[in-house]
Parts: C-alpha cells; sequence; structure tokens
C-alpha cells in the first residue's frame, strides 16, 4: 500500500514538472513566481532564458513518469531524490538573490522536501 501511495505521488510530481514547463511556455510572466526580485519577465532575451527553466522542468517530469512506467520503484526513488537537486539550487539562487524567504522556502523549499519524502516512501516501500 505504501507503494502505491508513493507511485501515485511520484506521478503527481512528474505531472507538475510538466505543469510548471507548459505554464511558462504559454506565459513567461508566470516565471515571476519563481522568486527573484525585479524579473524582467517582459524582456525577450530573458524570456529566452526562462524557457531555458521551462525545458528543464519538462525533462524532469518526463523523466519521472518514464521511469515510473518503465523501472522499479527504487530507480524512480533514486530519480526522485536526485532530482530534489533543482528545488534546492532554486531556493538558493532566490536567497542569493535577495529573493523573498517565503518563497525561497515556501514553494522551492517545500517542493524539495516532498520530493525527498516521496522517494524516500519509493525506496523504503
Amino acid at each position: 500500500m505504501l507503494t502505491t501511495i508513493a507511485t501515485v505521488l511520484a506521478g503527481l510530481v512528474g505531472l507538475f514538472g510538466l505543469f510548471l514547463a507548459a505554464n511558462v511556455f504559454r506565459s513567461p510572466a508566470a516565471a515571476a513566481g519563481f522568486g527573484i526580485p525585479g524579473t524582467p519577465v517582459a524582456d525577450h532575451t530573458f524570456q529566452a532564458w526562462l524557457r531555458v527553466k521551462a525545458v528543464r522542468d519538462l525533462a524532469t517530469g518526463l523523466l519521472v513518469l518514464v521511469a515510473l512506467v518503465a523501472g522499479p520503484p527504487d530507480l524512480l526513488g533514486w530519480l526522485i531524490l536526485t532530482a530534489a537537486v533543482i528545488p534546492v539550487g532554486d531556493a538558493l539562487i532566490v536567497l542569493r538573490s535577495n529573493g523573498s524567504r517565503a518563497t525561497a522556502f515556501g514553494v522551492h523549499g517545500a517542493t524539495a522536501a516532498a520530493m525527498i519524502a516521496v522517494g524516500a516512501l519509493l525506496l523504503v516501500g
């Protein structure tokens, strides 16, 4: 039962990555919620960098979903634990850019914590 719950949560992690990517491709202004103050979302050059971030989120989401479908639960667990480095790095970027601590910890930190919990559940389940 624990593995089933963790697997469903892993699917949500993968789908969340796809959602984040689609949201930025649809509207680069959506990336303003990343947490870096003064983000120039209207600048076309910066929008290209936002799309780089979106491709990262898309690829991560797809990797998780492929591992969910084609791999054993422990592989999926290790993949999600490894991918948790991304929101940890994002939180550090926000903090180093004098961004909101609430966003750094509440958005990126919470995402990392959720991913670590799901990965751990997959490994112990």
